[in-house]
């Protein structure tokens, strides 16, 4: 069984015991948490697809750690015009791990 679920703008498909890096949520470590975005539910042979979310659908998820990801190097530049500017950004995400896929009426 899989789903597929939107978190923080960005859609994950997701299994059980899968681990995945979203967005930064406000949540501790080790707490556990219902992703109740789902977008699609496959069991096999049934398919339900949302409209836009599935009804009653939610992913059970436990908070594993919080983190900040690669720094990414951001360089403008003008020619010839004595223009140079560096940047450097790294996004913080949070590791979750799947715990469960629960709900949802099958179509």
């Amino acid at each position: 069984m899989y789903a597929v679920v939107k978190s923080g703008g960005k859609q994950y498909r997701v299994e059980q015991g899968d681990t995945i890096r979203v967005e930064k949520l406000d949540a501790q470590e080790g707490a556990e948490l219902n992703l109740d975005q789902v977008l699609m539910l496959s069991d096999g042979d049934r398919t339900t697809l949302g409209a836009p979310l599935v009804h009653d659908a939610k992913v059970a998820v436990k908070v594993k750690s919080h983190g900040r990801g690669p720094k990414i190097k951001i360089v403008k530049f003008r020619r010839r015009k004595h223009h140079h500017k560096t940047q450097g950004h790294r996004q913080a995400y949070t590791e979750l791990e799947i715990t469960g896929i629960s709900g949802g009426e099958t179509a």
